[in-house]
């Protein structure tokens, strides 16, 4: 878990996905086309990818990927960047962690 905080906070957007996963993908574009540059960790192309897959379904990640945090904070998986993004809260989000500027 610690190996998990420690990766989550490197930088203002992170996202644990594996690069088998067209939902990962699409999360990850979703980020760039907002003009965020997230750490992208592909679990299934890291050494550790197992154990910070077991660290990400202990927060309640079903399934473990994608799993995006932004400023430190696990903000949820697919289903939740969507409803940020469609509520328009994910923008002021990544301004508030410094993850984007306007």
């Amino acid at each position: 878990m610690d190996r998990l905080r420690n990766l989550a906070s490197q930088k203002a957007v992170v996202i644990f996905a594996k690069r088998s996963c067209y939902i990962c993908h699409s999360i990850q574009t979703l980020f760039y086309e907002l003009g965020a540059s997230p750490a992208i960790h592909e679990l299934d192309h890291e050494a550790n990818g197992r154990e910070v897959d077991r660290a990400l379904k202990s927060l309640g990640c079903n399934p473990s990927v994608p799993a995006v945090f932004i400023g430190g904070k696990f903000i949820g998986s697919a289903k939740d960047v969507i409803s940020l993004h469609v509520n328009g809260d994910l923008k002021q989000m990544l301004i508030d962690a410094k993850a984007i500027w306007l």
